[in-house]
């Protein structure tokens, strides 16, 4: 496949020269242009990785990647960047017969031994346990299921990357992110809002610890996380600030052994029913220092049901109020008010030295998250093809099959190629995770991977035709769930001004 991995390449080189022709300034002056060649970067990074990948089969990695290429010269001719697509060498247009085999050929691959039967595990868990509850709650919009949760940590789902000596089964390699994105991607399937996304907040707590909590904080909560004991939240966004992380306003005031908060945090998923809330507040009040002014704190309160809730916690009071949302029901999503809600000193994360550093702490949580998030991706995309090749397999329109029509075989074995992409892209990317490029690669994975899930659920819901309209069809809930992957952990425009567009200005070559 070395055609392809060439036309790829070439492309690679006019998009690192467009950055290093922006620069920085360039960037802010011209966001439109930065934003869209970040996503043609991100989507040449797919394609680098599903060619790369030996798991993947031939015909489906050599159509995902004509697709893409394609795909992504155009941008690059539609904002004046190409003059002759002549000089790139694209692939050909890919025929009925390749788009036959890349459907046929199967989309997942072996990790191993110890991978693949985790995979099979969750696999069955999710059907046999999400998948029973996904619609109800859905569209009841109700509380996640204890006996989702119970199962969930009896499979030591919550501590797939906590370290052993902390409860978890993490060993400290790459295998050890792999498994986290192989459950993601098996619960996903079965449901977002009560499978796939469980997982997320104690991995980003978890991570925040072990990057620098204290060894006694590390004692105490990892293991509680881990064996499904305490379920954590985070609140970092506020209602005037939500990319814009540095600029947060929430008050951590120091007072003798203890702190106190005030303010209100919002988008706070699964608040109600954690028990662990990990809080970014501003513990020192100039604001020039933005980022290095902000501290992590700990939060313990107890288990909340509903959609509300009232406290009163250290000597204050703390008010939660679900926000209704299109979808991604289940473990809501929190606007939390904190009226001088008083905490012990020893819950800053990292202990005095912690001060200030709640900010990156808080990043390298997020790294983790953002890779989980293409897996959350991936899940759902594979559930909505599996969905629309079912439905068109059998679905009869003017005296055919669905399936006996050109436009959808193209169709599905593009929506296959981008699921194998963004799983090449998610497991390729698994041992950066901590590194110096790890939040570039993630960065970019997300930013690509969630757009994708968009036009895959989409495309699925088409299939469909008016059935895929009906919330009776799982469909119409992988659609829903699909929208809110570009916004949360990192929003697609931040992410791809502030972090790939910044770091391929500085260094275009690192993700060629």
């Amino acid at each position: 496949m070395q055609d392809l991995l060439e036309s790829v390449d070439a492309l690679w080189r006019r998009v690192s020269h467009t950055f290093e022709e922006l620069g920085l300034d360039g960037i802010d002056s011209d966001q439109e242009l930065a934003w869209r060649v970040s996503h043609v970067a991100s989507a040449l990074s797919a394609a680098r990785a599903v060619l790369t990948e030996p798991g993947v089969a031939e015909p489906l990695a050599r159509f995902a990647v004509a697709s893409l290429a394609r795909e992504a010269a155009s941008e690059l001719v539609a904002l004046g960047l190409i003059d002759d697509l002549a000089t790139i060498n694209l692939p050909a247009r890919p025929t009925l017969e390749l788009a036959h085999a890349a459907l046929e050929a199967p989309r997942s691959w072996s990790l191993g031994a110890e991978l693949d039967l985790a995979r099979e595990t969750f696999a069955r868990f999710a059907t046999e346990v999400v998948e029973p509850y996904a619609s109800r709650v859905h569209r009841s919009n109700l509380d996640v299921p204890e006996p989702v949760i119970e199962g969930l940590a009896a499979l030591g789902g919550f501590g797939l990357t906590i370290p052993e000596r902390y409860g978890g089964s993490g060993t400290g390699e790459s295998t050890d992110v792999l498994a986290m994105l192989v459950a993601t991607e098996e619960l996903s399937r079965a449901s977002l809002g009560i499978g796939g996304s469980l997982i997320t907040r104690p991995e980003i707590i978890a991570r925040a610890l072990l990057a620098g909590g204290t060894e006694e904080q590390r004692a105490t909560y990892l293991p509680a996380l881990a064996s499904g004991e305490i379920m954590g939240a985070v609140a970092v966004t506020e209602p005037d600030y939500g990319s814009d992380v540095a600029s947060i306003a929430t008050r951590g005031v120091v007072d003798g052994d203890s702190i106190l908060l005030r303010g209100v945090k919002t988008w706070c998923t699964f608040a109600g029913r954690a028990e662990l809330l990990a809080v970014l507040v501003r513990t020192e009040p100039d604001p020039a220092l933005r980022h290095r002014g902000l501290s992590l704190v700990l939060v313990d309160k107890p288990r909340c049901s509903g959609h509300s809730f009232e406290l009163d916690l250290g000597g204050g009071r703390l008010v939660g109020r679900a926000i209704d949302t299109l979808g991604y029901r289940g473990m809501h999503s929190f606007e939390l008010s904190f009226d001088d809600v008083r905490v012990e000193r020893s819950k800053l994360v990292g202990g005095d030295a912690g001060r200030g550093r709640g900010f990156y702490l808080q990043m390298s949580g997020f790294e983790n998250g953002r890779l989980q998030t293409v897996a959350r991706a991936i899940g759902l995309m594979e559930a909505a093809l599996d969905a629309a090749h079912g439905y068109a397999a059998h679905r009869r329109v003017f005296g055919h099959r669905l399936l006996d029509y050109s436009l959808s075989v193209y169709k599905l074995a593009r929506m296959a190629g981008v699921v194998a992409a963004a799983r090449a892209l998610a497991y390729r990317n698994a041992a950066d995770v901590g590194t110096r490029g790890g939040s570039l690669a993630a960065s970019m994975a997300k930013a690509w991977a969630c757009r994708q899930a968009e036009w895959v659920t989409r495309e699925a819901m088409q299939l469909h035709g008016g059935m895929g309209y009906a919330e009776e069809y799982p469909v119409s809930r992988d659609f829903v769930h699909a929208r809110v992957l570009s916004i949360f952990e990192g929003s697609d425009e931040t992410l791809s001004l502030r972090v790939v567009a910044r770091a391929l200005a500085t260094q275009p070559r690192v993700a060629g």
